[in-house]
């Protein structure tokens, strides 16, 4: 079995996705973010990359710390409805410079 790729965040962002095969969890509201998260992270789903819009990361910043040192599920913010808010450019520098130990972007 292959490993399965999900997005998680606004209808018409995570929409397109699902036409490249993608497993896609759309969301309105911060509670439904964190419980499509919680669904998506139990270990039998076999998900090992989750796309999470910046729109929901605050939101989700306790689900996503849980699995900061973890090699899977990679989580990988991006831009949402409103474009990008910097958040998911913040959390690849902290996760290059924790590999690296410098800042090289």
């Amino acid at each position: 079995m292959g490993y399965r790729i999900a997005v998680l965040g606004e209808r018409d962002i995570v929409a397109g996705f699902a036409a490249l095969g993608l497993d896609v969890y759309p969301v309105d509201q911060p509670q439904q973010a964190v419980e499509s998260f919680r669904r998506i992270t139990r270990e039998e789903t076999g998900v090992e990359i989750i796309y999470v819009t910046e729109t929901f990361a605050s939101a989700l910043a306790e689900e996503i710390d849980r699995f900061r040192n973890s090699a899977s599920p990679a989580i990988i913010l991006i831009p949402g409805r409103g474009g990008s808010l910097g958040i998911g450019r913040d959390a690849l520098k902290s996760a290059v410079e924790r590999a690296v130990g410098a800042d090289i972007l």
